[in-house]
């Protein structure tokens, strides 16, 4: 039997979104992102929309936010087949306290950490965006 093919990471995040400008700016001021001075067309279909880019300085990590014309404007529902959450790692908990902080300077809502023991021990924080998609930020252990 082979061994699976494996990939290094996640390189980017896709997201579309309502409001373009609204998403661009806060996703710059909560994870400090930067915009790349291009925008890409959906492949394909270049008459659906595009899609901007904004990398994340400190892990590389980039979000995709895309404007389509077929987006009728509804906020974003987990409970609906696609995308439920998009959650990133950190560090420890000590990160998770610290994102609490930095949300808290910006008036971004959270629950603030939640400490969890089952399955197995882990804590959170959990944040939506503009468009209600739901973040989440997790130490394991």
């Amino acid at each position: 039997m082979s061994d699976s093919p494996s990939f290094s990471g996640v390189h980017h995040v896709s997201l579309t979104v309502t409001d373009l400008d609204a998403s661009i700016a806060w996703y710059q001021r909560v994870f400090r992102t930067e915009r790349l001075d291009i925008t890409i067309p959906h492949y394909g279909r270049e008459e659906t929309g595009y899609a901007v880019l904004l990398p994340e300085p400190q892990s590389g990590l980039i979000f995709g936010l895309h404007t389509n014309t077929g987006n009728r404007g509804e906020p974003f529902d987990e409970a609906r087949t696609g995308l439920d959450h998009v959650s990133f790692g950190v560090a420890g908990r000590e990160a998770l306290v610290a994102w609490t902080e930095w949300l808290d300077e910006l008036g971004v809502a959270h629950t603030g950490v939640v400490d969890e023991t089952q399955p197995l021990p882990y804590s959170t924080v959990v944040f939506r965006d503009p468009d209600n998609i739901q973040l989440e930020l997790i130490a394991m252990g």
